[in-house]
């Protein structure tokens, strides 16, 4: 046979052999979840036990911030070391082949406790704050809190990405794309690129909400301040820094509308170098999904703290902590975007074949200019 006889069996083996390896690597999110999540119950056991460094509580660097301020060690290790060790246990069973005795409900109800105990009262705004600052170069705000903040959210994060793995080899879809034999239904690419476009919008219309309120201050209009609020932040030029730091929220949420637009798929002629190629998903997909994760935890903290009664005159000073309570709906529309974008761009599968015959959708196109639209 010739090369050019070889090449479809070529490109076929080469499919399978990528295939493999996507389906080695969903198996080894599974043990790797495992693993952080039975390191970091260890860890905890060790606080239990009186060792030092505990990150939490009244423990925390910040404790006004946590969920358990007023807890200490001694009470509150005991209770996290058997809540990421059970976490540990339900990601054995979870990356182990086949089905278990355990209904598949059970695992995956165990997991959503797991991520929602992490996200909404060991993980806060700290870890957002903390990304505006590294890219402001200021690095002190990071503490021994923040960085246990991350693993923690790493540790449940694999768990779910497992959780998924299990969920899609126990239904018979594919694990390496999620496709199975009943239809795409509300995944196919016209109709995630609907709803798709809606989310995408309500993700940058909400954090374009909170920037308003900094703005206002940046321009000498104390809206939803008190009087003695606003003196203490202008002696310290506090309104100055916030409007730059919403301005690079409101930024970044105008990249959102790259999830929909064509230049979110295909580079736009203005950068050298890339024009004209295609983007690749996971350049969007991965930086949108920790900012949904962020986001959200975010608001989920200023929801419990005025809950908590936490903040002081929260009647005048409104502002300040109220527009960050819907951050919430930002992170879960965002995450909706993202996992539209994906729909639209994942493609045929390499494993199972399945899309090979779907229709992409298109993003959204420009509006004509009005020099085209005279021509």
């Amino acid at each position: 046979m010739t090369r050019v006889e070889n090449a479809p069996l070529l490109q076929a083996v080469r499919a399978e052999d990528r295939a493999h390896r996507r389906h080695e690597r969903t198996g080894l999110i599974g043990w790797a979840a495992v693993a952080v999540l039975t390191a970091y119950g260890l860890a905890q056991v060790y606080w239990a036990l009186g060792g030092s460094g505990f990150p939490f509580g009244a423990d925390d660097a910040n404790p006004e911030y946590s969920a358990f301020e007023h807890i200490g060690r001694a009470q509150l290790a005991p209770w996290l070391a058997a809540g990421f060790l059970l976490s540990a246990v339900v990601a054995v069973l979870l990356a182990l082949p086949g089905r278990h005795r355990v209904p598949t409900p059970v695992l995956l109800g165990a997991t959503g406790l797991s991520v929602a105990g992490v996200l909404g009262a060991i993980a806060d705004f700290r870890i957002l704050g903390n990304l505006a600052y590294v890219f402001m170069l200021k690095f002190s705000a990071i503490n021994w809190t923040v960085i246990n903040q991350v693993f923690a959210v790493v540790a449940v994060g694999l768990m779910a990405m497992s959780a998924v793995t299990y969920q899609r080899r126990t239904t018979g879809a594919c694990v390496a794309c999620g496709r199975n034999d009943s239809g795409a239904g509300w995944t196919s690419p016209r109709s995630a690129a609907r709803w798709g476009r809606r989310a995408a919008y309500t993700a940058v219309a909400v954090p374009l909400v909170y920037a308003s309120t900094r703005w206002a201050w940046a321009v000498g209009y104390p809206l939803g301040l008190s009087d003695e609020m606003w003196e203490e932040g202008k002696e310290d030029n506090l309104w100055l820094f916030g409007a730059a730091l919403a301005t690079m929220g409101a930024l970044g949420s105008l990249l959102t509308l790259g999830l929909v637009q064509r230049w979110g798929e295909v580079f736009p002629r203005w950068i050298p170098g890339l024009r004209g190629r295609r983007v690749p998903p996971a350049l969007a997909i991965v930086p949108a999904s920790l900012v949904a994760v962020m986001v959200t935890t975010a608001g989920i903290m200023y929801i419990r703290l005025h809950f908590q009664g936490a903040f002081d005159n929260p009647a005048e000073n409104w502002g300040a902590t109220v527009p960050e309570t819907i951050w919430p709906v930002w992170g879960v529309a965002l995450a909706a975007a993202t996992l539209a974008y994906y729909f639209r761009r994942r493609g045929a599968c390499k494993r199972c074949g399945r899309g090979a015959g779907g229709t992409a959708a298109e993003p959204e196109p420009r509006r004509a200019s009005n020099s085209s639209m005279s021509a």
